[in-house]
């Protein structure tokens, strides 16, 4: 995942740098792709210069680099000969996009590396500190576009999932429940500090707190990238019972509940008696219905 320190058996990949090296090689080669990124297309004899280094071992660095798939090659046009003016023409040397996905994660080993000393010398709470002021910037910035929606906490999760996409989280939501309380599964399939999240879930935390108060609700985290999912699933509640005195949000299947009518206060009514115990008073039977005393001819029944 990241540009390793420590050495490792097994196979070379992209997007890992000498994990058969010693540690003091691997350090090298890394100071050699750092170069190639920042000084491309660069020859050995350059890099050599930069790096304080001789060309057989720059090119030594760059021979692995190249096989594995972090470094390409490539002859000058014109067929420019080295500094030394024979031998074959000097190769410029720039970095693959292997390379540059490699440098990424190196990026965020050291950031697991900073908040490791930070939650040991300071604790965990200040990890979770610096996740909730990290969260802070997006969410002020999203507050101010959100403050145009209204307060339906429908309308203003589907502000936030086009915010979100924007940022290149590819946000996406759709309404979920038949019954109460109904909903928006809010989904995530990016994660810029996933592998950092992985360790610290402080983060994860930080960023539900942060939707709760944008959309005004107490969302649930059900699932994250960092934690092995696919996507990260938030639920934001939108509605509730009808009669409840919720709106429904937009899109969400809403099931009315029966309600039975209050009795009024005062004492509890007698038991009900069946239709068989007792003969209705004259007023209550249906002009159709026989006198229950007599048959149709007038014979007791």
């Amino acid at each position: 995942m990241f540009i390793a320190a420590h050495a490792t058996s097994g196979p070379q990949t992209p997007g890992r740098v000498a994990e058969t090296a010693p540690p003091s090689e691997s350090r090298t080669r890394e100071r050699v792709l750092h170069m190639v990124s920042v000084d491309g297309p660069v020859t050995a004899v350059q890099l050599g210069r930069g790096l304080d280094l001789t060309p057989a071992a720059v090119r030594r660095h760059l021979d692995a680099l190249v096989e594995q798939g972090l470094v390409e090659a490539h002859e000058p046009n014109g067929g420019a000969r080295s500094s030394r003016g024979r031998g074959r023409p000097a190769r410029a040397y720039v970095v693959s996009d292997s390379g540059h996905a490699a440098l990424e994660a190196d990026y965020d080993a050291l950031a697991v590396e900073v908040l490791r000393y930070l939650a040991t010398h300071a604790g965990p709470e200040a990890v979770a500190d610096f996740a909730r002021s990290r969260t802070a910037e997006s969410e002020q910035r999203y507050a101010t576009e959100l403050a145009a929606v209204g307060d339906d906490p429908a309308d203003r999760a589907e502000a936030l999932v086009h915010l979100l996409g924007r940022d290149g989280f590819a946000a996406t939501a759709r309404p979920v429940g038949t019954g109460a309380p109904t909903g928006i599964q809010l989904c995530q399939g990016h994660c810029p500090v996933q592998h950092v999240a992985e360790e610290f879930p402080q983060f994860c935390e930080a960023e539900t707190e942060s939707f709760s108060r944008l959309l005004g609700v107490h969302v649930q985290r059900l699932a994250t990238l960092a934690g092995g999912h696919h996507v990260c699933t938030t639920f934001v509640p939108t509605g509730g019972p009808t009669g409840a005195g919720r709106k429904p949000g937009r899109g969400s299947a809403v099931v009315a509940l029966e309600t039975p009518a209050l009795r009024p206060a005062g004492p509890p009514p007698a038991a009900a008696t069946r239709p068989a115990d007792r003969h209705p008073h004259p007023a209550e039977r249906h002009p159709d219905q026989h006198d229950p005393v007599t048959d149709e001819e007038g014979s007791p029944s």
